[in-house]
C-alpha cells in the first residue's frame, strides 16, 4: 500500500513499482491529501504495467514526445557528428529546424505537424526562395522527425508524406563546361597574364589542369598538401583525406604523368605539410577563372586581327565567354563539371564516370551527364540490326559490318558531320595554337584507342581529349 511522508518541506511517496520493488519519489504536492492521490496513481500505474495493461514502450514514447524540441536537438547533433557530417551541414540543419519551429510556434516534438511545414515552405516560395533552398529546409526537418520516430521519441513520423520540390525546377545557375577546343586558349591566356590572385600563371594553369583531370571540388583542393601527391606509383595520383570530401570517404584521384612532373617541380621546395596551391579566398576562385577565360578570349580574338571578317565572326561567338549563349556560367566548380562531361564525350562507360566523379549512385551520373552520350539509341539499333541480319545477307545487299549506320543525320558511332568537323578543330595536325601548350603524354594512347574503335558497334566516337588521366585512357 502506498504511503506518503513529509521531509524537508517536501511530500514523498513510497510505493511498489512495475518490478515489485519499493520506490520512493518526490510528489511535488503542497499538501498530504494531494500527495496520497499521486502516490495511489503511481502504484496503480505500476500494477497496470506489471499486468501488461500499460505498454512501457508507448509510455516512454509519450514522455519523450513531451520534451522540448531544443533538448532533442542536442541528441540530434550528436547523431550527425557520429555520422561525420560537416560542421556547416550541422549548423545549416539546426538553423532550418529552429526557423521552422519558431515560425510554426512548436514547443515539443509532439507539436511538429505537416501543416506547419507546408505553410513555411509556401512562405519561402512566396518570398522568392529557390526550390533547392526549400528542399534543404524540408530535408532538415524530415531527417529530424525520421530520427525521432526511429529512436522511439514520437509515435509516428508526421512528415513522412511531405513532398519535396524538384531542386532543378528553377535552378538559378547552370554551369557550363570548358570546351575541349577552349582549353588550349585558356592555357595560353593564363600563362600570358602571369601573376594574379597570389598565384603565378603556371600555378593557375596547373590548378585548372588538375581540377579537370580529377574532378576535385574547390574545398577538396584547398585541403591538399605536398604530401597528398604520390609520384612513385605506377599511376600518379592525388590523395584526398576523408574529412574534406563531400561523402567523408578518402579519395584517390589519378593524374597524367605530364601534370605529375609539373607538380613535382612546382612543390620541390615545399615541406610535406605545406599547401599544394596558394589559393585565393574561396569567393575569388570563380572570378580568377573568369579573368583567365577573358585573357584566353582576348588572345583568341587577337589571332584574327588581320582578318576583319573572321574577327567580326569571333566577336559574335560565346567562345571562352564566362556565360555562354545557353545561359550556362563558368565558375570554379564548372571545372568538375568539365571533367565529367569530357569523360562521357570520350566514350568512358557511365559506371566508370560515376567512380571518377565519386557520385553516390549511377542515377546521379546519368541525370547529370547521360544526355551527353550522343547516338546511344542509334548505336543500340545498329547492334540489333547486325544480330538479326547475318553478314552474308548484309554483303548481298551491299552493306557490310563496317558500314556506318545513319539515322536522323547521326552515324552508328554516335557522331555527325558536325562532330567530325569539331574533332578536326580540336586536334589539328598543323601545330596551331588550338593544340595545348604542352603535349599531354596520355593523349596519344587515348587517341590511338579511339582510332581503332571509332567505327565499332556501340562505341561513341572518342574525342582526343587534351586532359585525361592514364588510368582513364586504359579504362575507356
Amino acid at each position: 500500500m502506498a504511503s506518503v511522508k513529509k521531509r524537508e518541506k517536501k511530500w514523498y511517496a513510497t510505493f511498489k513499482n512495475e518490478r515489485g520493488l519499493w520506490q520512493t519519489r518526490v510528489t511535488n504536492a503542497h499538501d498530504k491529501a494531494s500527495a496520497k492521490t499521486i502516490a495511489r496513481q503511481w502504484e496503480t500505474d505500476a500494477a497496470m504495467r506489471r499486468s501488461g495493461v500499460i505498454d512501457p514502450v508507448l509510455e516512454a514514447v509519450g514522455s519523450e514526445s513531451r520534451r522540448p524540441i531544443e533538448s532533442h536537438l542536442d541528441d540530434f547533433v550528436a547523431k550527425m557528428k557520429g555520422a561525420k557530417r560537416s560542421d556547416k551541414h550541422i549548423q545549416d540543419t539546426l538553423r532550418y529546424i529552429r526557423e521552422m519551429r519558431d515560425e510554426s510556434d512548436w514547443s515539443t516534438v509532439g507539436d511538429i505537424d505537416a501543416d506547419g511545414v507546408s505553410r513555411h515552405a509556401a512562405k519561402l516560395q512566396d518570398i522568392g526562395r529557390s526550390s533547392r533552398t526549400i528542399q534543404a529546409y524540408l530535408t532538415a526537418i524530415t531527417s529530424f522527425t525520421r530520427w525521432l520516430e526511429r529512436g522511439n521519441k514520437i509515435h509516428r513520423d508526421p512528415l513522412k508524406d511531405i513532398t519535396k520540390p524538384n531542386p532543378d525546377a528553377d535552378r538559378k545557375t547552370e554551369r557550363r563546361m570548358i570546351l575541349p577546343e577552349e582549353w588550349p586558349w585558356l592555357e595560353r591566356g593564363t600563362n600570358e597574364v602571369g601573376d594574379q590572385y597570389g598565384m603565378t600563371g603556371a600555378e593557375r594553369r596547373a590548378l585548372y589542369d588538375m581540377a579537370i583531370q580529377t574532378g576535385l571540388r574547390s574545398n577538396e583542393i584547398r585541403s591538399l598538401r605536398r604530401s597528398s601527391l604520390v609520384f612513385d606509383d605506377e599511376y600518379p595520383y592525388v590523395s584526398v583525406p576523408g574529412r574534406t570530401t563531400k561523402n567523408k570517404t578518402p579519395a584517390r584521384q589519378y593524374i597524367g604523368r605530364t601534370l605529375a612532373d609539373e607538380l613535382r617541380t612546382m612543390v620541390a621546395c615545399k615541406t610535406a605539410n605545406a599547401a599544394l596551391f596558394n589559393l585565393p579566398p574561396k569567393y575569388d576562385m570563380a572570378k580568377m577563372l573568369r579573368d583567365d577565360l577573358a585573357s584566353g578570349r582576348k588572345a583568341w580574338l587577337d589571332e584574327a586581327k588581320r582578318d576583319p571578317e573572321e574577327r567580326i565572326k569571333r566577336e559574335g561567338s560565346d567562345f571562352l565567354e564566362a556565360t555562354n549563349e545557353a545561359g550556362e556560367t563558368a565558375d570554379f566548380h564548372a571545372l568538375r563539371h568539365t571533367c565529367g562531361s569530357w569523360l562521357v564525350l570520350s566514350g568512358v562507360p557511365l559506371n566508370v564516370v560515376q567512380q571518377v566523379m565519386r557520385h553516390g549512385s549511377i542515377t546521379l551520373t546519368i541525370d547529370t551527364y547521360g544526355h551527353m552520350a550522343p547516338g546511344a539509341t542509334a548505336n543500340a539499333v545498329a547492334m540489333l540490326g547486325h544480330l538479326i541480319s547475318p553478314p552474308e545477307l548484309l554483303a548481298a545487299t551491299g552493306t557490310d559490318a563496317c558500314t556506318t549506320f545513319v539515322q536522323n543525320g547521326t552515324r552508328r558511332d554516335g557522331s555527325s558531320e558536325r562532330d567530325s568537323a569539331t574533332k578536326s578543330r580540336v586536334t589539328p595536325d598543323d601545330g596551331s595554337p588550338q593544340n595545348p601548350s604542352k603535349e599531354r603524354d596520355n593523349a596519344a594512347p587515348c587517341a590511338a584507342s579511339a582510332k581503332e574503335s571509332e567505327s565499332a558497334p556501340s562505341r561513341t566516337r572518342t574525342l582526343n581529349l587534351l586532359i585525361k588521366s592514364q588510368l582513364l585512357c586504359q579504362l575507356s
